[in-house]
């Protein structure tokens, strides 16, 4: 049975990205999963519009910052400043600390800069001048990256890569759908009608969820025998780690939950394969498009037969 609360808030979103209903289940997986989301795609085709509908449908503070080629660590993090009535540095908050972050375009900044993400993603946690200070217990992270042969990017190196639960693509709307976007509302009139929809009460319970959800041994064997053939393909220099095994375990447990079920299938698998994989992928022709990786990735997942035994829950 669906959550009341999880398709709500699908709905209120697909009111204002339209004809994307699986980016935005997808995106809604990777909050429930506490993992964070990279879109690639090219600029203009609703990457902020999804992730300010999403920030404005759940309860919490939301910044945005504009990554630049000059944008430094600090610009982000914060900073200490020396109080000279008190002889002593005080710290300043940089935009990072938040329950939402859209990182926009995230790859016109330098590596240096990208770098400054590394521990608050991994560990919600930010260390400066040897203090280490707590993020939001819901911190999310939602990048957008244009493609890499734009000018002016710098790639994302792979332990940045690997920090985000999913890479997805938005995608040109279909004709229909660009119509309606035409002739509809105006999406910024509508997107600051919004109201939040989901407490952070209400997601921390449904995180809690999600790590109920069960998996059963043969749904295990194949989802590991889909990170090992990984590591086993002639077309792929560096296959999927552990890390990203365990991300394809805790996402398909969130995609179950929002499906309505307290068990995964190999279904869920699948569905998640693609865009788990995709960007964690270093291809052994050099290729660095997400496309790509991505007909790789549907390769591979071919090549395997899929359980139908063993699945009780």
């Amino acid at each position: 049975m669906e959550n009341p609360a999880l398709s709500t808030l699908t709905a209120q979103i697909n009111q204002v990205v339209v004809g994307k209903p699986d980016v935005i289940k997808l995106t809604i997986t990777a909050l429930l999963a506490g993992g964070h989301v990279l879109f690639e795609d090219v600029p203009g085709v609703g990457k902020t519009t999804l992730a300010r509908a999403l920030a404005r449908s759940v309860a919490g503070d939301f910044n945005r910052v504009q990554f630049t080629p000059d944008l430094l660590p600090n610009d982000i993090l914060g900073v200490s400043i020396l109080n000279q009535q008190h002889n002593d540095f005080e710290f300043h908050a940089g935009p990072i600390f938040t329950t939402m972050l859209l990182a926009d375009e995230i790859n016109r900044a330098t590596p240096r800069t990208q770098s400054a993400l590394l521990q608050a993603m991994a560990e919600r946690q930010v260390t400066i001048d040897g203090t280490t200070y707590p993020l939001p217990a819901n911190f999310f992270v939602l990048a957008t990256e244009n493609p890499s042969e734009y000018a002016g990017t710098y790639p994302l190196p792979e332990a940045q890569l690997d920090r985000f639960l999913f890479s997805l693509q938005v995608g040109y709307p279909t004709a229909p759908d660009e119509l309606a976007l035409y002739s509809g509302d105006d999406r910024q009139q509508t997107l600051a009608k919004l109201q939040a929809v989901v407490s952070e009460e209400t997601l921390t319970a449904l995180k809690q969820q999600v790590t109920q959800v069960k998996i059963s041994p043969t749904v295990v064997q194949y989802a590991l025998d889909l990170v090992t053939a990984t590591r086993q393909d002639a077309a792929i220099r560096l296959g999927i780690s552990p890390r990203g095994g365990l991300a394809l375990m805790q996402a398909s447990r969130a995609y179950a939950l929002l499906n309505g079920r307290d068990y995964v299938l190999p279904a869920d698998i699948q569905a998640l394969l693609i865009p788990t994989f995709s960007h964690r992928l270093v291809l052994a022709n050099g290729a660095q498009s997400l496309a790509a990786k991505q007909q790789v990735v549907r390769d591979l997942q071919s090549s395997l037969p899929v359980p139908t035994k063993g699945l009780d829950k």
